[in-house]
């Protein structure tokens, strides 16, 4: 009998695509996150050139060798025995996590997944038969997980955990105890590590923390070149591991999910690597400027909390008001024309919380922190009077 499979059923649109339907075009866009950057001029030109050239067939299923190795080559600082082998071409960073997950995971099996969420975490466990176990990553820790919280987790159905620093929604990081600690965790019990390090490239004030060269051997990292050079739209990502066996598998899989990466992308990816490797620090230094304005704005609200993010391009202020969820103060902020997404859509543990991506202009920001500030007065007067 014609039906639908339980795990298409079993999985929900994400909480901030319908805030974006709910939207009108006037809205100031404090949802969408993707930078507000063009991927570099040369790495355009080097896109159509290739088109020209006839790179538009199939490639190998791992990637261009030359990019594979120039992105080996960029973590050799901590991962020196890296070569073209450990490196794998997605179509995006989405597409390497369900390469991973596809790898690993078999029905039944248990991934730790911290929360608040990237929201295609779960599902992606979903799809490869396992089962989803959130770990906590409270604001009182600035969203960094505890150890004996991860403990009480663990058992023998659990076969990786994943890390996501910088993170997406909160714009944590950890520091090198803080990684070695969750490392030790991971090796204490076996498990795969499953690194989300996409935004890498976007850290405030101390250099990127990876947990890659830290001496674990069952180090799996996703990454992509949508943050990196403003490539969203491009999907284009990898994945990259010490582990030879790992990477056999992810690449197996990478075939029969999208067989291949786009052939013409790939010689403009490199191009940027080779050609603008500075673009990434130049988008940085504008995000930290904007993260400075709407984190300062943010706490000078009464009733509202927000960690200072040392990443990423989000804050996820802990925000009160009684009596609403976050996606009902998310909708009071798109009648006062404001778009951001309510924490909600990361997981149980957002409740309370919003995300606002600041990917805007800073005179938007600006523009977009008075109305905020004004939903947020009324509401809370409200709660006073009543």
């Amino acid at each position: 009998m014609a039906g639908f499979s339980d795990r298409a059923k079993a999985i929900k649109p994400t909480g901030i695509r319908r805030m974006f339907d709910l939207a009108g075009d006037d809205a100031i866009q404090f949802g969408l996150g993707e930078p507000d950057f063009q991927p570099p001029k040369i790495a355009i030109e080097a896109f159509h050139k290739a088109m020209l050239e006839g790179r538009n067939k199939y490639t190998s299923t791992g990637g261009l060798p030359d990019l594979r190795k120039k992105i080996a080559e960029t973590w050799h600082h901590i991962e020196p025995e890296l070569d073209e082998t450990s490196v794998c071409m997605t179509m995006s960073g989405t597409n390497a996590l369900l390469d991973i997950f596809l790898a690993i995971v078999n029905p039944g099996d248990e991934v730790l997944i911290p929360e608040p969420y990237f929201p295609l975490y779960p599902p992606d466990v979903t799809i490869c038969g396992g089962t989803p176990v959130t770990y906590p990553c409270k604001f009182e820790n600035e969203f960094v997980p505890q150890v004996n919280d991860l403990e009480n987790l663990v058992n023998e159905k659990t076969v990786a955990i994943l890390y996501n620093f910088p993170s997406n929604p909160t714009g944590a990081t950890v520091d090198k105890k803080q990684r070695d600690d969750l490392i030790s965790f991971a090796k204490r019990h076996d498990l795969w590590i499953v690194t989300d390090e996409v935004y890498d490239k976007i850290v405030y004030g101390d250099d990127h923390v990876s947990f890659l060269g830290a001496g674990y051997d069952q180090v799996i990292m996703l990454n992509s070149f949508s943050k990196t050079f403003a490539m969203t739209g491009w999907r284009i990502g990898y994945v990259l591991s010490p582990n030879k066996h790992a990477m056999e598998q992810v690449t197996k899989m990478q075939y029969y999910v999208t067989a291949c990466s786009n052939d013409a992308m790939q010689y403009a990816v490199l191009e940027a690597m080779n050609n603008a490797s500075d673009y990434p620090n130049t988008m940085r230094d504008e995000f930290q400027s904007r993260r400075d304005i709407i984190s300062r704005r943010l706490n000078n609200m009464d009733g509202v909390s927000c960690h200072v993010p040392k990443g990423a391009f989000y804050v996820f202020p802990k925000i009160e008001v009684k009596g609403l969820t976050s996606e009902e103060l998310a909708i009071e902020m798109l009648s006062e024309g404001v778009l951001c997404s309510p924490g909600s859509a990361f997981g149980k543990s957002g409740e309370g919380h919003l995300r606002f991506a600041y990917t805007i202009p800073t005179s938007e920001i600006e523009r977009g922190m008075d109305r905020v500030e004004k939903v947020i007065t009324r509401l809370r007067n409200s709660d006073l009077q009543t």
